[in-house]
């Protein structure tokens, strides 16, 4: 706990020296290099079995594989848009593989590799994207809470859902997820107000990608954004995002900060977002590709996999027999997803109260009775 204590003593140079937005940063905690070497870090040290990393490099593997397929599926008209975690899986999955089982975590819309260490099914979130409903798993029942498009606004939810833990005498904590623009908004901002004010257990995990969309980070932040923490009252951390390893050893720390009565820790996963923002999105109107080569070098599967197999930890078979089981994931993905039935159109009005109201009743009847005049009660 002492260097998530220590780290908002930490000033970095003055922003502009080099370009934010390039890999070339201080102060990240790391424990494996770009070229798949491991690095002492006394404050962070990870005690991890072969078994373990060969699980984390599965997940990676295969939470890239299901994201390449559904931004396929979304190019050929199957899904209505789709968030690409390219180049994030390292953050998602470290900090997902962080979390106990009692812990609540609150994503946004992009965080399909935390919800792949929650055992949350990849279909049970493409019928999301699809349309056929607002996110098909419990999120009680996964400890995940349900896709949030509001900007900031899951920050609140989950500071609200930790007093909560908090007032119930729980050891849980919880972990909040939040992009790099996300630091702008109001309700971010207020989040940690309150969860500082109420040494709430919950730790708030910013992947810090580069870009708010099309805005990069030198027109977002005169400091990096792990140092804004240390004006809440609370620890911020960076973390090499594109680091499984690193990012699993520190939310774990934070995480366990939280429960023990410590409070709030800001993480922010410095990292890099390979894809578009969206698959609405063109990047190269506001990137060099000269950029996105760079980060490629860093790519947080390839990195993995080189230490991997430099310390004899998986072998050729072990490879191809995670890529034969991404291919079997990506044709259960395809098929269950152009499979999915739509949903009968009135279905919108159950589930809004718990009990339905008399507006919204007359409404539902108003909507049926309009649909049963056109011929076979469908409108052409």
């Amino acid at each position: 706990m002492t260097a998530l204590r220590q780290a908002t003593e930490v000033v970095d140079p003055v922003p502009g020296a080099s370009a934010p937005h390039l890999p070339q940063q201080p102060d990240l905690v790391q424990l494996l290099t770009p070229e798949g070497e491991r690095v002492e870090q006394p404050d962070y040290s990870l005690d991890i079995s072969d078994e373990e990393l060969r699980s984390l490099y599965r997940d990676l593997a295969l939470v890239r594989r299901w994201d390449v397929e559904a931004t396929a599926l979304q190019r050929q008209g199957e899904l209505g848009i789709w968030a690409s975690l390219l180049g994030q899986e390292a953050a998602q999955v470290g900090a997902g593989r962080a979390l106990a089982d009692g812990d609540m975590a609150f994503p946004t819309y992009r965080e399909h590799g935390v919800a792949w260490a929650r055992g949350v099914d990849p279909l049970d979130v493409m019928s999301l994207f699809r349309g056929v409903d607002n996110g098909g798993w419990d999120p009680v029942a996964r400890r995940f809470n349900l896709y949030t498009i509001v900007i900031g606004a899951q920050c609140l939810h989950a500071t609200g859902y930790a007093m909560g833990v908090q007032r119930d005498g729980s050891e849980d904590a919880v972990l909040a997820f939040l992009g790099d623009g996300a630091t702008s908004q109001g309700e971010v901002n207020e989040a940690m107000v309150f969860a500082a004010s109420f040494a709430a257990p919950v730790v708030f995990f910013c992947q810090n990608n580069q870009y708010a969309i099309s805005v990069p980070l030198e027109r977002q932040t005169r400091i990096p954004l792990y140092q804004r923490a240390a004006g809440f009252g609370f620890p911020g951390v960076r973390v090499d995002g594109n680091d499984v390893l690193a990012v699993l050893a520190v939310t774990r720390a934070a995480l366990q900060a939280a429960r023990e009565g410590q409070g709030p820790t800001f993480i922010e996963a410095f990292t890099y977002r390979m894809g578009a923002h969206t698959t609405s999105d063109d990047p190269t109107r506001y990137r060099l590709a000269s950029e996105l080569e760079e980060w490629k070098l860093r790519d947080p599967i390839a990195r993995l996999k080189a230490h991997l197999s430099r310390d004899g930890i998986a072998d050729a078979a072990f490879f191809e027999s995670v890529d034969a089981e991404g291919d079997e994931l990506a044709a259960r993905i395809r098929t269950g997803t152009v499979e999915m039935p739509d949903p009968a159109p009135s279905s919108m009005f159950e589930h809004v109260y718990a009990e339905q109201t008399p507006p919204l009743a007359a409404q539902q009847a108003e909507f049926e009775a309009y649909h049963a005049s056109f011929e076979g009660g469908v409108e052409r």
